[in-house]
């Protein structure tokens, strides 16, 4: 049976992933900050005894090494680094930009991706499937941005690009993969309401292009209907 490990799984893209892989029989690792406030993933992980909860912060790099630790002997087919955080604020625009958020945003966004891809990389390796995905979003493309705005989310997300496609190249001789994908403006509480589509549809998209793969793809940034985006 395949295994998937998802960061940021309490609620959005995340959770929604975990009902997709459940119902599809993966065993499936969620991985959240305050597993004791996720109703929802509790209650899917009562009706599905293929849904394991781990606490973990992706922030705190010490906590991920303790669950690499914990989780040694797995072997996980597609570890999927969701968890994000946009801190953009309007009060905070250009002039008056809060460099602290900022700081976290490149944490959050960027680093703690690196940081989990380098934790698990030893069970990934052991797997059939060998494929890290990282949620970015075409607001991390430099050539699609014409409206400006949102510098820390798009600053965190061309540079998680670029370490993506980084990582692609230094894991291919190990036949490791990795995908960059764009989930589109999905109606969750990052998208808000007016959003395009719903949390079901994207990450159907999403996992049939990880279904997919082949390592030829390794480092590229697609969008959750296939179409490949610009840098």
């Amino acid at each position: 049976m395949a295994t998937v490990l998802i960061t940021g799984a309490s609620r959005g893209l995340g959770l929604e992933f975990c009902r997709q892989y459940a119902q599809t029989g993966w065993t499936v690792i969620a991985c959240c900050r305050n597993p004791e406030d996720a109703f929802e993933l509790n209650n899917l992980a009562s009706l599905q005894s293929n849904v394991q909860i781990e606490t973990l912060d992706v922030s705190d790099f010490e906590q991920i090494g303790m669950l690499a630790h914990k989780l040694a002997n797995l072997s996980i087919d597609v570890l999927i680094n969701n968890a994000g955080l946009y801190a953009d604020d309007r009060k905070h625009a250009f002039g008056q930009l809060d460099y602290q958020a900022w700081t976290k945003s490149f944490l959050i966004n960027t680093q703690a991706p690196v940081k989990m891809a380098e934790a698990f990389l030893p069970q990934i390796k052991r797997s059939e499937k060998k494929l890290i995905v990282s949620i970015s979003s075409l607001m991390g493309s430099i050539a699609d941005n014409t409206g400006g705005g949102s510098i820390l989310y798009r600053s965190s997300k061309a540079a998680l690009n670029a370490a993506m496609k980084s990582l692609a190249l230094d894991l291919k001789e190990q036949s490791v993969g990795v995908l960059i994908l764009h989930p589109g403006w999905v109606k969750t509480d990052m998208g808000g309401i007016n959003a395009l589509i719903e949390a079901d549809e994207s990450v159907s998209g999403m996992r049939s292009v990880i279904d997919n793969f082949a390592l030829s793809q390794s480092g590229s940034f697609i969008k959750y209907d296939g179409t490949q985006l610009p840098w």
